[in-house]
């Protein structure tokens, strides 16, 4: 379909305008995208937006309110391809890969790894939200996506209406309470902090040797993108930010007293990690939260760690519970 003819029958359908402009944005944005994951994402729009400091890609699709969904690593935006249809019945749904990750694009790391700090990681969203029409908007984000969300409804109160966070905990808290149980389940945590390239090599004999036996198709795609050396070194060096500048940050706003002023829900798996550490044999999931939101729910779901693939209705509707009113 011509990308004139697409835009006249948005238009003939009377969808709103503001919807109208950020697919008219998102077609424009598709004429120069590479590779098409739409087949995942029926009824979706490819875009690629420039952001200040990075290129972002993503899928937008639907129509009303927004609401932005953020993946973890290694994965992409395609992580959210179950749940992103079902919440486009109600919603324009923007679903990104972040920087460093899928076919976003690489920044070169900055001093300190600042330029894979979560802070940087939020701005591009702010700023593909705003590119598209959005000033306020919920964001609901899973692993390293849920570290984004955490920083972004900090650094942006004004626009964040309604966060959620999948199977994690405050970064600063993880490192900070280290115990030989975390250790053991999150050792990668440590090991692609030591310095290039040596966890860079590691990963990629890791996902070389995955590629050649691997046979499912979403398998496939994701090793597409988190096989690359850059991208590999991209994910490397989002870790290491976190254990670095992103401390600093959090240090500062705990000292401030500075904590989500929006309603933030919590989901974890009850079969994970997490779920077992730190609700089962430890302080619980919610009132570590707590210290760090002012207004928290939640509860652990029957899924494993990617809780938006394995118990996609139960996410679904955790997350229009949220964001009703918003």
């Amino acid at each position: 379909m011509q990308r004139r003819d697409l835009l006249k029958q948005i238009a003939a359908l009377g969808v709103a305008s503001s919807v109208t402009s950020a697919l008219e944005r998102a077609v424009t944005a598709e004429e120069g995208a590479v590779p098409n994951t739409l087949k995942y994402f029926p009824g979706f729009k490819s875009f690629k937006v420039k952001t200040s400091g990075a290129e972002i890609n993503g899928v937008i699709g639907g129509s009303g309110p927004p609401i932005l969904l953020l993946h973890g690593a290694p994965q992409s935006h395609i992580s959210w391809r179950k749940v992103a249809p079902m919440l486009a019945s109600t919603r324009t749904v923007i679903a990104t890969d972040l920087r460093g990750y899928g076919d976003s694009s690489k920044p070169a790391d900055g001093d300190n790894h600042a330029n894979y700090s979560k802070r940087a990681m939020a701005l591009d969203q702010v700023e593909v939200m705003k590119h598209f029409g959005f000033d306020k908007f919920p964001v609901i984000g899973q692993d390293r996506g849920g570290r984004v969300t955490h920083r972004m409804a900090l650094d942006h109160p004004q626009k964040i209406t309604r966060a959620a966070v999948l199977d994690i905990i405050p970064t600063h808290y993880l490192y900070t309470h280290v115990t030989i149980e975390f250790v053991q389940s999150y050792f990668h945590w440590f090991n692609q902090l030591r310095p290039a390239p040596g966890p860079e090599n590691d990963l990629k004999a890791q996902n070389d040797a995955a590629k050649a036996r691997a046979t499912d198709e979403i398998q496939l795609e994701y090793l597409r993108t988190a096989g690359d050396p850059a991208n590999i070194h991209a994910m490397c060096e989002d870790y290491r930010a976190g254990a670095s500048i992103d401390l600093q940050l959090d240090e500062a706003d705990m000292k401030a007293n500075k904590k989500i002023a929006c309603p933030l829900r919590v989901l974890w798996s009850e079969k994970g990690a997490m779920g077992r550490i730190y609700e089962t044999n430890g302080p619980g999931i919610l009132n570590i939260w707590k210290t760090r939101a002012a207004r928290v729910s939640g509860r652990p779901l029957p899924g494993g760690h990617n809780l938006q693939e394995d118990v996609p209705d139960m996410v679904f509707a955790e997350i229009n519970d949220l964001i009703k009113g918003a």
